[in-house]
């Protein structure tokens, strides 16, 4: 349904022939021509809400839950400004093990991708809210992990092992992790939805230039 919205465009078959006929021009879908949102958009709850995507539900069921056709797949894709769908929206447990061992090959469970913090709490608090001296999930390198790590418990400096502070992230987790990163998306509310189509299917019309055919229609070029 998203390319009978989108505009077409003839191009030149034979740009050696002069003058050009409309037999040498061959009309497709312009299928470059896109439709970004503005990231500012998503800070506002009025026109979205959260999803989150569970395991196996494809991007055409959640548009038929909320919009009534499977077809508004693209509605989903624009607003969550998708490049490629196929890779941005969240892969079931089985794919994902074949993308990683087709990534990694032999290392894909046992190689380390990277290290990272864990949480670590320096045993003194404001109110009752407790100090951090080291925020989780950050990236480091083998270095850290290796070394002594050192903060402050509020009376004393204490010293342990950068290994119990950070942790080796396998290949597998790796992706895992990013994989779990695509699970939630925005859904554009359904009060918003018609009015964002008609905007869409504006925004596809061609206004009148020298390559101006018609409202769905331009030419490239000579």
């Amino acid at each position: 349904m998203y390319f009978s919205l989108t505009p077409d465009i003839a191009y030149d078959a034979k740009p050696v022939s002069y003058p050009f006929s409309e037999a040498d021009r061959i009309i497709t879908n312009n299928f470059f021509r896109r439709y970004k949102i503005n990231e500012d958009a998503y800070g506002y709850a009025t026109f979205y809400k959260k999803y989150s995507v569970q395991q196996g539900i494809k991007i055409e069921t959640i548009a038929n839950k909320y919009y009534g056709e499977p077809f508004y797949d693209w509605v989903i894709i624009l607003t969550n400004n998708f490049i490629n769908p196929q890779f941005a929206f969240p892969l079931d447990d089985y794919t994902i093990s074949k993308v990683a061992e087709e990534k990694y090959g032999d290392d894909v469970y046992s190689g380390i991708h990277h290290y990272e913090t864990i949480e670590t709490k320096s045993g003194q608090t404001i109110g009752s809210k407790p100090v951090l001296a080291l925020e989780g999930g950050l990236r480091v390198d083998k270095t850290f992990y290796d070394s002594p790590f050192t903060y402050w418990n509020g009376t004393q400096s204490v010293t342990v092992a950068g290994s119990t502070v950070s942790k080796p992230v396998l290949n597998y987790d790796h992706e895992v992790q990013e994989n779990e990163k695509k699970r939630e998306i925005y859904i554009l509310k359904k009060r918003f939805f018609f009015k964002f189509v008609e905007e869409f299917k504006k925004q596809n019309m061609y206004s009148k230039s020298s390559d101006f055919i018609s409202k769905r229609l331009k030419k490239t070029g000579v």
